[in-house]
């Protein structure tokens, strides 16, 4: 794939800001097209989406401000969509996934994800993904966030990974197998009950709105005209101003801005404690601890945070998928940051992230998490803002 990092001498500091700002302004422009082309009041009016845009191998660029918890964890839903089908990703493919096993944070964020292909050379230049929040995916209950939910079948649709789009023809009937069928095969469940409305949200959020073949964007009806093709066309426009070797260049660079500013955070960090080791530990409702050790290496700007000490998986659906874990990590770097930057995955380069298998922030695969992405993501937060002496961790929701 394209996207080597280029031996030029270093950034100029008035491109570096003018390309982060063109990255973020291409999530911003996906993000108003996918809110006007939904229908649902999670998308349109709560506004539950993001959308941003990723390197050619899978590291978050740039997103618009979004939620959080998506924006950290998108970048493992598209590596792990790279990795599944690393020779079968052609022009005009389009993947879908929700799976927390798969770089998911609970089962009604579907994530779409584009790759953007280089007309010349034919390789993937840049990807775009978005993620909504959608009504209802099946499951034991209406809404697909059931309080007492104990294993992931009983929320509904788990997807891994769906082609819901194959160079450009749209699989309306692969679509209702994995939305209606196969969630509906749990005893008590029912697949989605309102397929209708999560197909046209899916189209706005980017699954049928790539005309590769003889018809074009404006050809097609508004509602598929959709976010991620929005930005493929924004990012090729920037390609077309600056080259594909400019734009990468500066790819790059925005995140080793992002890397080194982490980097000068963690030795500020560790100068102000006065100590290279910092730890806290917080609870759930139910008693289950989340515990943060972080070891600073001052030398290297760099850290290690172990979370060993962490309960084990809750019976409930508090679990947190990893994907989560980690998106609650950057959010923090970033918040801690007295810089105007994109969050981007430079932020997580200095970082040494150890979370124990079997805890409740890193799940079986069967697990049931959607009040983890929502609440103990929240704690985690409260957590890691404990441990850097930021604030006083008590904003957090624990149920």
């Amino acid at each position: 794939m394209a996207g080597t990092r280029s031996d030029s001498k270093g950034p100029d500091p008035i491109l570096l800001t003018l390309f982060a700002n063109r990255f973020m302004s291409v999530a911003e422009a996906m993000g108003r097209s996918l809110q006007q082309t939904a229908i649902s009041t999670n998308i349109k009016e709560r506004l539950d989406f993001s959308c941003a845009l990723f390197a050619p191998d899978g590291d978050l660029v740039a997103n618009a401000p979004f939620i959080p918890i998506h924006l950290g964890s998108m970048s493992f839903a598209v590596k792990y969509q790279m990795e599944l089908h690393a020779k079968d990703i052609k022009p005009g493919d389009v993947f879908m996934t929700n799976s927390p096993y798969a770089g998911g944070s609970h089962l009604p964020d579907i994530t779409i994800i584009s790759p953007v292909f280089d007309e010349e050379t034919n390789e993937i230049i840049f990807f775009t993904a978005s993620r909504g929040h959608h009504a209802d995916i099946g499951g034991i209950l209406p809404g697909s966030m059931p309080p007492t939910s104990t294993n992931i079948f009983e929320e509904g649709a788990n997807i891994v990974s769906f082609k819901i789009v194959r160079e450009g023809i749209f699989d309306h009937e692969g679509l209702v197998k994995y939305m209606i069928d196969e969630p509906a095969k749990y005893p008590g469940s029912s697949g989605c009950r309102n397929i209708r409305d999560v197909e046209s949200d899916l189209k706005a959020v980017g699954a049928i709105s790539i005309p590769l073949r003889e018809s074009t964007a404006a050809d097609l009806p508004s509602q598929q005209i959709a976010a991620n093709y929005k930005g493929i066309q924004l990012i090729k426009a920037i390609v077309d101003d600056y080259g594909l070797k400019t734009v990468q260049e500066y790819m790059f660079h925005i995140r080793s801005n992002a890397e080194m500013s982490v980097r000068n955070l963690l030795r500020d960090v560790a100068k102000r404690a006065g100590s290279n080791v910092l730890e806290s530990v917080d609870y759930l409702d139910d008693g289950s601890p989340i515990q943060l050790r972080v070891e600073i290496n001052e030398k290297e700007g760099s850290a290690y945070l172990d979370f060993s000490g962490t309960g084990c998986e809750v019976r409930g659906n508090l679990n947190a998928p990893i994907s989560v874990v980690h998106s609650a990590v950057i959010y923090c770097m970033r918040a801690m940051l007295d810089m105007d930057i994109p969050l981007n995955a430079g932020c997580l380069v200095p970082l040494t992230i150890n979370i124990p298998g079997g805890s409740l922030l890193s799940p079986s695969k069967t697990a049931a998490v959607c009040g983890g992405n929502v609440l103990t993501s929240q704690r985690i937060v409260d957590v890691v803002l404990k441990a850097f002496h930021a604030c006083a961790a008590s904003q957090g929701c624990t149920k």
